[in-house]
């Protein structure tokens, strides 16, 4: 992550466009045999995930290296929507996330404070704390965000499983 190109990440509302008050990150292309080995583990877990949500998938949409600076975050969002500059963002079934360092709260060697991933249901929320390893799937439906990091970066790998109806012929 260290050694990849780096753009501001963007967020899907009306377009594509750079939010700062929605989303502080960036987006990190990492060397390809990184993104290779992920892209790998990812499929590797399809049907574990498809069956742990009662969910039928297609394809992946393809993995998305995040790195939140110090103070970065991501504002409440949903990852499956309509607009018509990501149609594909409309057949997102499951997101990923999977983790690439901990937070000080998961191990004292963590590289960060914060940065938790919190899902938020109707009644109450469920946080995940992060932990370098740890994969988390759910309805990409869910609202979630990110809190904000804080005295160091988190990094991350996110991924989409589409609906049956995304697989490619």
């Amino acid at each position: 992550m260290d050694v990849g190109a780096v753009e501001d990440a963007e967020v899907l509302v009306g377009g594509i466009r750079r939010q700062s008050l929605v989303r502080n990150a960036a987006l990190v292309e990492p060397p390809r045999m990184l993104i290779e080995s992920i892209e790998v583990r990812l499929d590797s877990c399809r049907d574990r995930v498809a069956d742990a949500l009662g969910l039928g998938v297609g394809d992946r949409e393809g993995a998305g290296f995040i790195r939140y600076p110090d103070g970065g975050f991501y504002r409440a969002h949903r990852d499956r929507g309509d607009d018509p500059q990501w149609p594909d963002a409309s057949r997102r079934a499951i997101a990923l996330v999977l983790f690439l360092n901990s937070s000080r709260d998961a191990s004292p060697d963590g590289d960060f404070e914060g940065g938790v991933l919190r899902l938020l249901g109707p009644d109450d929320a469920i946080d995940v704390v992060p932990e370098a390893g740890t994969l988390v799937a759910f309805p990409a439906d869910v609202l979630h965000e990110v809190t904000e990091v804080r005295g160091g970066v988190r990094d991350a790998v996110v991924d989409w499983f589409y609906d049956v109806s995304g697989t490619s012929a």
